[in-house]
């Protein structure tokens, strides 16, 4: 894989030309000083200060407590310290001074306004997925600075984009790009997992679609199957057919009510993007190689049955990132219940 191919797959430099087909979006080069911060990882979790008027921390997730009385609260420095360390731990707490962004938080704050109130935040690469959980819908739904700035500091997806974006690059200079951008993308209540899917594109054709949530069977997919493979295909090559500059990529689609196609993400192919319902050998391997068919169709796989479910990752670890390499753990596992799903 090439630095080249990988670079490509920001938002930032595919949206500018895709942007008609996909979700409305707007980006921000990010300061140095902010991208600093989301990479400390020593020292108490402080959110920035809000010059704005908002609280560092939404009072929706700011644990309250109506039972702590006054009388009840005795400051650090009025107690007994047997170590003699509770002036030193006073110091160091006051010395732990929120940063502060003026400047980015006003203009999070007009794009949240002008997509409508709420935004699903980006960095060059990566959504903050693994870091859903620390949010009170569980979703990467932001309606505040402070709710973007939680997410982002709260995953390891972002950090992958901060420090190891090119680590599968054989040409790698450098570790990591020279700017850092902020995509906040438009929030759409009611969108369906089911219709999210995965496209494999190799020798700039078509060659396979991947169901996108893998983790759960939707018998209504069986029905609409060969319709959605139809739009996806036509989409593909009215839209994107040699005009995204790579030979071999991956791109994420997202299928309306109407019959509509939204790009939501390009990834590059192979590395750390996750083949899901197929295999990168059967794909063409990660340096393209042997397509898995012949020019001009495609294999569509969904799950067909609940046995075929694969296993939900409730981890820390974004799922994109688990080795599911020959012969790890999770590779056996997923034979094993291929095998299963055959036989029955």
């Amino acid at each position: 894989m090439k630095v080249e191919e990988v670079t490509r797959c920001q938002i930032q430099e595919w949206y500018p030309k895709f942007k008609s087909v996909s979700i409305k979006t707007i980006i921000h080069q990010l300061p140095e000083s902010f991208v600093s911060y989301l990479l400390q990882d020593s020292g108490p979790f402080l959110l920035p200060t809000s010059v704005l008027g908002e609280d560092a921390l939404p009072n929706r997730i700011r644990p309250q407590f109506p039972c702590l009385q006054a009388e009840d609260y005795h400051p650090w420095d009025e107690e007994d310290d047997d170590d003699g360390n509770g002036d030193g731990q006073l110091e160091e707490n006051q010395e732990s001074t929120p940063p502060s962004f003026p400047e980015l938080e006003l203009k999070v704050k007009e794009s949240i306004e002008a997509l409508g109130g709420s935004v699903i935040p980006k960095l060059n690469w990566s959504a903050p997925k693994d870091a859903a959980w620390i949010s009170t819908s569980g979703t990467l739904k932001c309606t505040s600075f402070s709710e973007v700035v939680l997410l982002l500091k709260s995953s390891d997806s972002v950090v992958h984009d901060l420090c190891h974006a090119f680590d599968s690059c054989e040409d790698k200079l450098d570790d990591k790009p020279a700017k850092f951008y902020l995509a906040l993308r438009k929030w759409y209540a009611g969108m369906r997992p089911e219709m999210e899917f995965r496209c494999f594109v190799c020798g700039e054709s078509l060659v396979g679609i991947s169901q996108r949530d893998v983790t759960v069977f939707y018998p209504a997919l069986l029905e609409v199957k060969k319709k959605i493979g139809a739009i996806i295909y036509s989409f593909f090559e009215d839209n994107l057919a040699g005009k995204f500059g790579s030979d071999n990529y991956v791109f994420d689609v997202y299928v309306t009510k109407d019959g509509r196609v939204k790009v939501l993400d390009f990834n590059p192919w192979g590395a750390f993007t996750l083949p899901l319902l197929f295999s990168w050998d059967e794909l063409g391997g990660n340096s393209g190689g042997q397509k898995i068919v012949s020019d001009n169709t495609f294999e569509f796989r969904i799950i067909e049955s609940k046995c075929g479910v694969r296993p939900g990752l409730k981890t820390a670890v974004p799922y994109d990132y688990i080795d599911t390499s020959a012969g790890s753990g999770w590779d056996e596992f997923l034979r094993r219940a291929d095998d299963e799903t055959t036989k029955q």
